[in-house]
């Protein structure tokens, strides 16, 4: 009976420019016919890390390895299926032997059912897992002397700016949303509450910064935002505090836990780079100021 074999392929970002996922197709298929197995499926992942056990077409693979539905699975490489050490460890030499399934990586020429090579393998397991580890404080450090040089490194910018369409790492003012921005200074220091702000604009259905990035096309999500809820008190006081309103970019003030793990944690402020001066401001800094003076004012009476 032919062994019924499932072809995994996967592409990062940062392996985009390597390879191709077609590539690792047909070199995978051109072995399974030259080795007279029968394709089950081909499963892709692409833009997907190795250390994002969570992949789709990886989770797939898994469920239908789980019901028996093929003997093998087939990569390019070791670090096509996963780079996390643990991942590998778990599947490979615990679980897929258990499911009846064998792994085989056709360029490093590794086979689960070879007992010899298994040392290697997990010495390329842990090979793997630095690589990404390296990765990620490279990473770290080209976007922390960006952001020294005043380069902004966000996904997306602050409400009131956009990114410059020569310069994405430039901010320039978005001359509809900023008149908003003015709108709130403005009200504030005539004496209205957040609330009371939050209200009349919600009121005169102008558009939270959320919705407008959606209205914009920007494929934004703000878990924290409920659909049509209009603006709210936090997104006032954020606005009103936001250093960026007076030119200043402000950036690293969350950061991931480590390589692993992608849950942002608050910095500290003192670790903050902040560039003054830096894009065209949308509010005067007296004006910010004043802003602020009347939240210390606030905090003290309560």
């Amino acid at each position: 009976m032919r062994k019924k074999v499932a072809i995994y392929c996967r592409l990062s970002a940062e392996d985009k420019e390597k390879e191709s996922i077609q590539n690792q197709i047909l070199l995978l298929k051109d072995y399974a016919t030259e080795k007279g197995f029968l394709i089950h499926h081909i499963y892709v992942d692409e833009h997907y890390s190795g250390m994002n056990k969570n992949r789709p077409a990886f989770q797939a693979m898994l469920k239908d390895a789980q019901k028996g539905f093929f003997n093998i699975i087939l990569c390019k490489t070791q670090s096509r299926l996963t780079r996390d050490r643990e991942v590998f460890e778990t599947y490979v030499h615990e679980l897929f032997p258990l499911w009846g399934i064998q792994f085989i990586s056709v360029v490093d020429n590794m086979d689960s059912n070879c007992k010899e090579n298994k040392k290697v393998r997990q010495m390329n397991a842990l090979i793997n897992e630095w690589y990404c580890e390296d990765l990620s404080e490279n990473i770290k450090a080209v976007l922390k002397r960006k952001r020294k040089d005043g380069q902004f490194v966000g996904a997306f910018t602050c409400y009131g700016y956009q990114k410059s369409k020569e310069d994405k790492h430039k901010l320039v003012v978005d001359t509809e949303a900023a008149e908003v921005v003015k709108k709130i200074f403005d009200a504030f220091l005539k004496g209205y509450s957040c609330k009371e702000i939050a209200d009349k604009l919600t009121q005169q259905k102008i558009l939270t910064p959320t919705e407008y990035k959606r209205a914009k096309g920007i494929t934004f999500q703000n878990p924290n935002a409920k659909q049509n809820a209009g603006w709210s008190y936090n997104t006032i006081k954020k606005i009103l505090t936001n250093e960026y309103y007076i030119g200043s970019l402000v950036q690293g003030k969350e950061q991931t836990i480590n390589y692993k793990c992608k849950k942002r944690i608050l910095t500290d402020k003192k670790d903050w780079i902040v560039i003054k001066n830096n894009h065209q401001a949308i509010v005067e800094e007296e004006i910010f100021f004043m802003v602020q003076k009347q939240f210390q004012k606030k905090r003290k009476k309560q």
